[in-house]
């Protein structure tokens, strides 16, 4: 009997593990077939075509992954949607919901682009959703919205979407909600999060996910080269293995534009790092990519300061003495000496 028990106790494990295996794959099936590719190509929905024929033309022509995902997708969570016969401009960038949504809609429905900015605030991004011809209402409403995604994981109840408009330029069809538009954002946060495994990678320094965005908000407002970042990024980690502030001038001025005060090194908020220890209560920004791989990544190094010098040149110092020596060799202007 114990054997019996056991055989049928693995085989459930076996087939639970067979459908896990099942999900991750139609999940990723789901996702763009190369998100570096934004080169649209023209593909055409012929009439009398069924899904599985138009998901094999689609995968023929590099644009999804799987034709046999493309249709399960389109029977069983988009049943209500009917492809129009047309031609259409489709990209390896576009998930299989974002193609559907395209064939869908028709080839002569409006479609708008919108950009928020890596390195944009919520103040920005509502700027401009207005822009874009949406209400202070709509834009109050989506901002106030409870999002199920996990994107937002570790994110505190009480904090907003500040850090979390992923900076991109999007297409969407004319009349897509304010909330739409935020998922949509938040999908593609998450899929960078995933496609660079920055949820273990910030844990391996001590951070979840919510406060690696959040130091790769600051990150993202030093400095916007790659290169630069991730420099800055260990300084962030040497000083706070040394009980150092972290200092970063954009907190403060993030606090003031919070306040609708004028800039103030001495602002007294817990964001202002120069004043306080540690992370601040969230995000700056919304840090772009190369941001938050500096964070999961940052490269070697024992410095502890670091300022950009009159002639944009990034200089760093593993002591104070040093970082007044780059003062003085390197920041007469914007360190206010002359």
């Amino acid at each position: 009997m114990k054997k019996v028990i056991l055989g049928i106790a693995g085989f459930l494990g076996f087939v639970v593990l067979l459908g896990g295996a099942a999900l991750l794959w139609y999940n990723f099936s789901l996702g763009p077939k190369d998100k570096n590719v934004p080169v649209k190509t023209v593909f055409e929905v012929k009439d009398g075509e069924s899904a599985l024929q138009v998901g094999e033309n689609l995968a023929d022509k590099g644009l999804i992954r799987s034709a046999t995902a493309f249709s399960f997708y389109l029977k069983f969570q988009r049943s209500g949607d009917v492809m129009q016969v047309g031609t259409y401009e489709l990209s390896p960038s576009f998930s299989v919901e974002k193609i559907v949504d395209y064939l869908a809609a028709g080839p002569e429905a409006d479609v708008f682009t919108i950009t928020f900015l890596p390195g944009g605030t919520l103040k920005m991004a509502r700027a401009t959703l207005k822009e874009a011809s949406y209400s202070d209402a709509d834009i109050d409403t989506a901002f106030a919205k409870k999002y199920d995604h996990p994107a937002l994981k570790d994110k505190p109840e009480d904090m907003g979407l500040e850090g979390y408009i992923f900076g991109d330029t999007y297409e969407f069809f004319a009349g897509t909600s304010v909330d739409k538009i935020i998922e949509t954002c938040l999908d593609e946060l998450w899929a960078d999060i995933q496609q660079n495994d920055l949820v273990t990678k910030f844990e391996a320094h001590g951070l979840n996910l919510y406060e690696g965005i959040t130091l790769a908000s600051i990150v993202q407002k030093e400095d916007q080269r790659p290169e630069e970042q991730e420099q800055i990024a260990q300084v962030f980690f040497n000083r706070m293995k040394a009980d150092m502030n972290l200092g970063s001038d954009p907190t403060y001025k993030y606090a003031a534009e919070m306040l609708g005060v004028p800039n103030d090194i001495n602002i007294d908020s817990p964001y202002n790092t120069r004043l306080y220890s540690g992370l601040p209560p969230g995000p700056i920004s919304s840090p772009g990519v190369s941001a938050l791989k500096a964070v999961a990544d940052p490269a070697p190094n024992d410095y502890l300061f670091f300022l950009s010098g009159d002639d944009d040149v990034t200089y760093f110092a593993v002591d104070a003495a040093g970082h007044e020596q780059n003062i003085v060799d390197h920041c007469q202007v914007k360190c206010g000496i002359i």
